[in-house]
């Protein structure tokens, strides 16, 4: 099943008044440093739960690779 890796690391957001208010700080008790993976079902019910008000909503997006 496919899934969906949230690192931070990798993330044109980090850094920035977005990592405040991301549905991955909101939910999760991590170091800033570690890496979230969801599989396809548990994406999905994130962003509906983002999209009805009830949790913040994903703002990762993964920055440009180096050099690309």
């Amino acid at each position: 099943m496919p899934s969906l890796t949230i690192d931070c690391d990798r993330c044109a957001m980090r850094g920035t008044e977005a990592c405040t208010d991301c549905v991955v700080t909101f939910i999760c008790d991590r170091s800033p440093d570690d890496a979230v993976v969801f599989d396809v079902n548990e994406e999905r019910a994130i962003r509906l739960l983002g999209r009805e008000g009830l949790v913040p909503p994903l703002r990762h997006q993964r920055a440009a690779a180096a050099g690309g």
